[in-house]
């Protein structure tokens, strides 16, 4: 399991005693537990939660069942049995998924990094560059042209 898959199993299992798990909610309490400020807005990969919601299974013993609204929204369940989603809901929000915002394995190890503070803020061996304007403004002196034809 990657670094993403395993935070989604470790909000799953902290939000464990409510019986209903929206995609969202999910996204938000992993975004509290890594400290992410951005994506506010970012779902979560379905092939990730699913194989976050078998190793939960394995490990912890809890069952979820994966369900899909009519939004492609993914709506986590407990269940007595482990069920992900089946033919057509699989193939709708793996396509809805091509347009969607998501939180990736890369966002995850950047927010860790910056957490425990290994992470670089760019820039070189001395810190970040100062910002510099690409183009220059240049001023048009309109008493200079004037001076040539007297």
């Amino acid at each position: 399991m990657n670094q993403i898959q395993e935070e989604i199993a470790k909000a799953l299992v902290q939000l464990s005693e409510k019986s209903l798990i929206s995609e969202a909610i999910l996204a938000k309490k992993i975004r509290e537990n890594i400290k992410l400020q951005g994506k506010q807005k970012a779902g979560l990969v379905f092939t990730d939660i699913e194989a976050a919601v078998y190793h939960i299974e394995e490990n912890n013993n809890l069952h979820f069942a994966l369900h899909l609204n009519s939004a492609n929204d993914i709506l986590i369940k407990q269940a007595e049995f482990t069920a992900g989603l089946e033919g057509d809901a699989r193939k709708r929000r793996l396509a809805s998924e091509k347009s969607m915002v998501v939180l990736t394995n890369g966002d995850v190890k950047k927010a860790l990094e910056s957490k425990n503070g290994d992470g670089k803020k760019g820039g070189g061996k001395n810190g970040p560059k100062p910002h510099t304007k690409r183009t220059d403004k240049k001023k048009l002196n309109i008493n200079k042209n004037y001076d040539d034809f007297e």
